[in-house]
Parts: structure tokens; C-alpha cells; sequence
């Protein structure tokens, strides 16, 4: 019998294991910002083409996500995370191969789409993963170290994509740098794919499958026999409760709503426009802000830096502060951040001229601007990030969970999709252009549209997500009932 020393190290070993998906999702996501700024000059591409190749990965991740719940089903969680890690490495190796030749922007779109399908796969798998070999005392702490490790991704690949640029002239970067920034992702990607072969199959799904002596030896690893015991009891009666269950539809009178508010506002998530700042960061850091190539390359690391230290103060906030006041407060301080960067945009001469020649916003408006930045990044990092999950992981009634929160994180995909396409079309629109040479919104346009996505979602959270702080699963379906 394992020793509590040794218990711990057990769960969090394989919680540790497991979160390296997470953060092959932020990872995978991540590595996109660095590399599209150099692979589009490479290939020459419009602003179209630019957002469908950036976006294509996430059409996969809708793939991934619909078939993840099929694949977890018959093939266990731990069978599907290995599928997501072998797409993760094949996405990241046959990503940088198609600069090879100029006219594979094709192949390109291909192995996004298949580290976008991994992405779908692992964001449904790992946290249910977790939640099911976690013992119930420590479950909900541990589950959040998946978003935790989502974070870390981005703010690894920022860091690596940094030293890599670093080192490299533009025109070195051009051809090759962007190529070592997609490789980069083969460390963690192989990491992942080796280390899952050391941690166990899930007990729930082994005894959902019919083999309980295998499910309770392995909880009898983990926790202990006393403790295995108690666990074995909760998982058989939690599915013999869930054989008798009626199956409920979503559309019932009191179950529609529910899932109508929750999927909205996973969709609005996406368009408080982070997706645009992390996808084409470097861009907005070049054409709006005047930066540098070396510039660009630290700030991606400082907007790296700001992401991962507000999701600590979230993690630590939402069960005090609770989750309406975060979403509120996180709401004002990202319209604060854009606003603060659409009319320092809006508002300058471009009397400067960068090292080609062409007209720069001035150094005054370039810092307010990247303090906008940075505030829309950490208020979101603090608010609707992390909180956004939470609330979805609360508020659909048990018979629904699973249909529900699929349709949830599918039209959050979709919506991250469109968002993703479109941004670089906006950016390049006649009306976007600056106003010397005859556009209206001086860059600035983005920025005033995703602020007034975000005026929606302070009133849509003040009148439609009540409090869901300390209620049970029980109490929350009465609540939203009334």
C-alpha cells in the first residue's frame, strides 16, 4: 500500500502529466503569433489568406472537440490523449516542412488542421481526466491547473519563438526562423506522447466498461485502500444513478435557456477579441504600434508575462470575490485596455517614419497604446479567461452536462474562427487605413469594435448570469429555474 508521501507524488505526477496537453494547447495556439509574422512575408499573403491559414487550426479543433467525446467513449481518456499528442507532433514537424516550397501554403493549412483537431481532442480529455482520477477532496484545485498549463503554453512558446527570433536577422527569419518556432513544439509534443504511457486508464471509464477489479487496483495505487474503497463505491453508484437517469432533452422549457445563456456567453468570450491579440500580436506590435523586430519579439514576452500572473490572481480570486463580480470587473478594466489604444490610434499624426520609411504612430501614443494592451490582457486573464469555464462547468443541469458543454465549446470554436479570419481583413479594409491616406478609423477600428462587444457583455452578465459562488450543482438548476 502506497504511503500518503507517495500517494501525493502519484496524483501529482499524473496531474502534471495530463496538463501537458494543456499546455500543448497554449503551445500549439501560441506558436502561431511569431510565426505567421515572418510566414506571411514569406509567402507573400493576403490578409484573407493570412486569417485562413492562422484560423485553419481551429476549424480542426471543432473537429477534435465533436469527436472527442466518441473517441473517450470507446477508446478510454488516456488512449485519446496519446491520439492528441501523436497529432500535436506530426502538426508540429509538417508545419515548418512546406517553406520548402512556395506553393504549399496548402500543406501548411493541413498540419494546422491536424494540431487543431489534437487541440479539440486534449481540451475535452485532459480536464475530464483529471477530475476523474483526482480524489474529490482535492479535485476541483487540480483540475484548474489545466487552464493553468494553458497559460504556461503561450507564455513558454513566446519565450522560445523570443530566443529564436532573437538570434536571426528579418531576412534569416523570413526563411527559416519561422520554421525552428513550429519545430520547437516537437519537445513538448514528444515529452507528452512518451510520459502518458506511464500514467494509468481512467477508473471511471475502466468501470463504465465492465472492468472493475482493473479500476480498483488502480485507485488502491493512487489513493490508498481506504480511500480506493470509498472512491470505488462513489464511481459504481454515480453510474448505476446514471443508467436509471431519463435521458432529458436540451430543448426542454426549463433546460433551453440554460444552455442559450451559456453558449452565449462562451461565444462572447471570443469576441472581447483575445484571440486577435494572441494570433496576431506581432502584427498589431508592427502596423499599429511601430515596433521593431526585436521590439515585437520582447513584447510578446511581456504580454506572455501579464497573461500568466492575472490567471494566478483569478485562481486565487474567484471563490472569494465570486464569479458575476470577476466577469464585471474584467469586462471594464479590457474596455478600459482597448479604449485606451483605439483613441490613442485614432488620435495621432503618424508624422514618424520607421526604419522602411513608412509613417509609425509616435512614441507617446505607441506607450499608451501598449499599456491598453496589456490591460485588456490582464483584465481578461482575471475574468473571463478562466471564469468563463468555471461558470460553464457549474451552470448545465446533470442530464445535459456533456451535450450541453459540447455545444458550448463548439460555437466557442466557430466563434474563434470567425474572429480570427476576419481580424486581419478589418486590419487591411479601406476604412481601417490611416486617415493621410484616406481611411476613416486610423487603425483604430478593431479595437472600437471588440469595445463594443465588450459593452454587451457587461450588460448581458448583469442581467442574465446570477452568482453561482458556493451553491451546489442542485441548488444552481432551482436558481435558473426561477
Amino acid at each position: 500500500m502506497p504511503n500518503s508521501s507517495q500517494k501525493r507524488i502519484n496524483i501529482y505526477f499524473i496531474t502534471i502529466v495530463i496538463t501537458l496537453g494543456g499546455l500543448l494547447f497554449g503551445y500549439d495556439t501560441g506558436v502561431i503569433n511569431g510565426t505567421q509574422f515572418y510566414f506571411s512575408k514569406y509567402f507573400e499573403l493576403t490578409g484573407a489568406l493570412k486569417g485562413f491559414i492562422v484560423s485553419s487550426a481551429l476549424l480542426g479543433a471543432l473537429a477534435g472537440a465533436l469527436g472527442a467525446g466518441f473517441l473517450s467513449r470507446l477508446y478510454g481518456r488516456k488512449v485519446s490523449l496519446i491520439i492528441s499528442a501523436v497529432l500535436f507532433t506530426i502538426s508540429a514537424w509538417g508545419s515548418g516542412m512546406p517553406g520548402v516550397l512556395p506553393e504549399s501554403t496548402t500543406l501548411l493549412v493541413i498540419f494546422r488542421i491536424l494540431g487543431g483537431i489534437g487541440i479539440g481532442i486534449a481540451s475535452m480529455n485532459a480536464p475530464m481526466y483529471i477530475a476523474e482520477i483526482a480524489p474529490a477532496k482535492n479535485r476541483g484545485n487540480l483540475v484548474t491547473y489545466y487552464q493553468l498549463a494553458v497559460v504556461i503554453g503561450f507564455f513558454v512558446v513566446f519565450l522560445v519563438t523570443y530566443f529564436i527570433g532573437k538570434n536571426l536577422s528579418q531576412e534569416q527569419n523570413i526563411n527559416v526562423g519561422w520554421r525552428y518556432m513550429f519545430w520547437s513544439e516537437l519537445v513538448p509534443a514528444a515529452l507528452f506522447f512518451i510520459l502518458l504511457f506511464f500514467v494509468p486508464k481512467s477508473p471511471r471509464w475502466l468501470m463504465v466498461k465492465g472492468k472493475n477489479d482493473q479500476a480498483k487496483s488502480i485507485l488502491t495505487r493512487i489513493h490508498g485502500s481506504e480511500l480506493a474503497e470509498k472512491e470505488y463505491k462513489e464511481i459504481k453508484e454515480s453510474i448505476e444513478n446514471d443508467e436509471k437517469q431519463e435521458k432529458a432533452s436540451i430543448f426542454s422549457k426549463g433546460i433551453l435557456p440554460i444552455v442559450i445563456i451559456g453558449t452565449i456567453l462562451s461565444v462572447l468570450q471570443q469576441f472581447t477579441g483575445i484571440n486577435a491579440v494572441l494570433y496576431y500580436g506581432a502584427d498589431i506590435f508592427e502596423q499599429a504600434l511601430g515596433f521593431g523586430k526585436d521590439d515585437i519579439l520582447q513584447q510578446q514576452v511581456l504580454l506572455a508575462t501579464v497573461n500568466l500572473v492575472f490567471t494566478f490572481i483569478a485562481m486565487y480570486t474567484v471563490d472569494k470575490l465570486g464569479r458575476k463580480p470577476l466577469l464585471i470587473i474584467g469586462a471594464f478594466g479590457m474596455l478600459i485596455g482597448f479604449l485606451m489604444m483605439g483613441f490613442a490610434l485614432y488620435f495621432d499624426d503618424y508624422s514618424h517614419l520607421n526604419a522602411l520609411g513608412a509613417p509609425t504612430i509616435s512614441k507617446t501614443g505607441g506607450i499608451i497604446s501598449l499599456i491598453g494592451i496589456l490591460v485588456f490582457i490582464g483584465s481578461f486573464a482575471m475574468s473571463m479567461g478562466p471564469v468563463v469555464w468555471v461558470i460553464l462547468s457549474e451552470i448545465f443541469p446533470n442530464k445535459v452536462r456533456s451535450v450541453a458543454m459540447s455545444i458550448a465549446v463548439a460555437a466557442q470554436w466557430l466563434a474563434n474562427y470567425f474572429v480570427s479570419q476576419t481580424f486581419p481583413m478589418i486590419v487591411e479594409s479601406d476604412a481601417n487605413k490611416l486617415k493621410m491616406d484616406g481611411g476613416v478609423w486610423n487603425n483604430a477600428l478593431p479595437y472600437f469594435i471588440f469595445s463594443g462587444f465588450i459593452v454587451i457583455i457587461i450588460i448581458f452578465v448583469w442581467k442574465f448570469i446570477p452568482e453561482t459562488k458556493g451553491k451546489t450543482l442542485e441548488e444552481m438548476e432551482a436558481l435558473f429555474n426561477e
